[in-house]
């Protein structure tokens, strides 16, 4: 009988993810996963290792392949302060929903629980829970069975609500000979819409008279997208996408109604309260999608709520439904659109006037006497000029997201494409990596809006874009300050400003120094011609947009924000 042949640990659990259909790794090397390292050099032509700057970036990168791929994204980091670097990526994959793997080389076991080099508990640190940051933290200390563990990992990723899973990799079981075998690739199982609930539903619809969709969350594919499209049509209904998720529904679509998030259109938060029916289509219904839970109150809604997640465990959890289901998107989508619909519904108007209203609030609020050169709306309405409709666009957190966030208009998964990364954990720093993962994974045109402080922190990813041949192009507003958190200063402390202030460098010298091309623009004249060139040339772009400090919303400026606090205070003072 013939020996059976062996490899290493470390080369298995490369085997393993590529039975999983990985084709990319984002991390930092670190001499606690040589193995895996080697064994990724053994099969550079099946899958590839992105080499970052820094772990916070790689992971990020990450999630971002998890959301345009409804796969997980692989991180790879070593022990210690890779893994407290990356886990900022994994905490977004949590409260973004996305399904993602993180492997994380560990202290030899030999070592273990003596506070080792760069020692951590990783099970209290990732711990899984409702406030944690992953769904599962395993150590794998037999290499015979790395085949099952990677395949659980995937599978918990992917299945329910999806999310990050920790795997923690002692460096000598890496190097064991072992003769396992890789596990088939796992696939998301389906959970379909309960009949009896359906009809419960198809009731309260008939029982309406304004009611509401509000669609967003993770795992929706083109295919369900297009079901949800057909089930509005066929009822008429209004649909709102969730906080960053605005490429759920066409934004160009008669029945679209608006992104239900920060700086929502006042219009629309006045219908969500106005609602007599919300039908939640995969979101979990976060802080930001319910106005700190006062759109929809907690935990029992003025509004009928029909909430429809992939997760029981989200269900009634945070709020009281009168009907919840059970379901992944695919499934609910495709069940909604057979309910059929009445000839005539009373609520046409009340739809049609929500997308009026959406198309309202594109135009600029008239902002008096607004300070410098550049035109944010007429900026971004260059965007939506040129750049293709299958175009990511990325950013971060921080004021500087809200002018795409309101302006720009997305297509959606209906025409077949993810077309918007954007962090709904509010994670700064997020926007340049996800911009690359983005033009590694597609190879399509990206577009990242970054703010200054939100650059800096992984604006050392440009490094990682030009060795591996990615372009993005990032158009980075200089205000010279934390917009977002100086205008919750003047809002609650006026006059008061206290760590908000920012000596910035020089972005397009510091993006050229990196391989980027870097241009500097006063003027919303000047954007163009800068724009078309990013597009035309081969390598990424930054261009460094010199935005006053006032312009710091897309509805008024810094000094009106800190006229009214004083306003308030004095007001406040004199009934006092």
């Amino acid at each position: 009988m013939a020996a059976m042949t062996t490899q290493l640990a470390g080369h298995l659990l490369v085997d393993c993810l590529i039975a999983q259909g990985v084709t990319h790794a984002f991390g930092v090397p670190g001499e606690s996963y040589l193995a895996v390292l080697d064994g990724l050099h053994a099969r550079q032509d099946q899958i590839s290792f992105i080499t970052c700057r820094q772990e916070g970036g790689a992971a990020f990168m990450a999630e971002a392949h998890g959301k345009l791929t409804n796969r997980p994204g692989v991180c790879m980091v070593t022990r210690g302060p890779g893994a407290t670097n990356a886990s900022i990526g994994v905490h977004t994959a949590f409260q973004d929903s996305t399904p993602m793997v993180l492997l994380v080389g560990d202290v030899a076991s030999d070592c273990r629980d003596r506070e080792a080099f760069q020692e951590v508990d990783y099970l209290s640190f990732f711990g899984p829970s409702t406030k944690g940051f992953a769904k599962r933290v395993e150590r794998i200390d037999d290499a015979n069975r790395i085949p099952e563990y990677v395949a659980r990992a995937f599978a918990t990723a992917m299945n329910g609500r999806p999310g990050p899973v920790v795997l923690v990799l002692p460096e000598d079981m890496l190097t064991v000979p072992t003769a396992a075998r890789p596990l088939p690739r796992v696939e998301a199982v389906q959970a379909w819409s309960d009949p009896g609930a359906l009809r419960t539903l198809r009731e309260m619809l008939l029982a309406s008279q304004r009611p509401l969709v509000i669609a967003g969350g993770s795992g929706w594919t083109p295919q369900s997208a297009q079901a949800l499209q057909r089930f509005a049509e066929n009822w008429k209904l209004p649909v709102g996408n969730a906080f960053r998720f605005q490429d759920t529904f066409d934004n160009h679509h008669p029945l679209y109604a608006g992104d239900i998030g920060i700086g929502l259109n006042p219009k629309l938060a006045e219908r969500v309260k106005a609602s007599d029916l919300i039908l939640a289509i995969g979101p979990r219904l976060g802080e930001m999608t319910t106005g700190n839970y006062t759109l929809l109150q907690a935990p029992r809604p003025q509004q009928r709520l029909v909430h429809i997640h992939a997760s029981a465990e989200e269900l009634n959890r945070v709020f009281q439904a009168d009907l919840a289901i059970c379901a992944t998107m695919n499934a609910a989508a495709r069940s909604l659109e057979v309910l059929t619909a009445p000839l005539s519904l009373p609520w046409e108007a009340w739809s049609a006037q929500a997308h009026d209203d959406y198309l309202a609030n594109l135009q600029p609020t008239p902002v008096p006497d607004l300070p410098g050169e550049i035109d944010m709306p007429a900026l971004v309405g260059l965007l939506q000029k040129h750049l293709p409709v299958d175009a990511v666009l990325t950013n971060g957190a921080g004021n500087f997201a809200s002018w795409v966030h309101r302006f720009y208009q997305h297509h959606g998964l209906a025409k077949g494409l993810k077309t918007q990364l954007a962090p709904t954990v509010g994670a700064m720093g997020y926007g340049v990596p996800a911009g690359i993962a983005a033009a590694i994974t597609t190879g399509r045109v990206v577009l990242t809006m970054a703010g200054d402080g939100d650059f800096l922190m992984n604006g050392q990813e440009l490094a990682t874009a030009v060795q591996h041949g990615a372009k993005s192009i990032i158009v980075l507003l200089n205000n010279g300050m934390y917009g977002t958190i100086r205008m919750h200063q003047e809002r609650e402390y006026p006059q008061h400003p206290s760590g908000s202030q920012l000596q910035n460098p020089d972005f397009a010298a510091l993006a050229r120094a990196y391989g980027y091309a870097g241009v500097r623009i006063h003027r919303t004249a000047e954007f163009e011609a800068q724009l078309l060139a990013a597009l035309a040339r081969p390598e990424g772009t930054l261009i460094e947009v010199m935005l006053d400090p006032e312009v710091i919303t897309t509805r008024g400026t810094l000094s009106a924000i800190t006229r009214r606090a004083l306003e308030a205070t004095e007001a406040n003072e004199v009934r006092a």
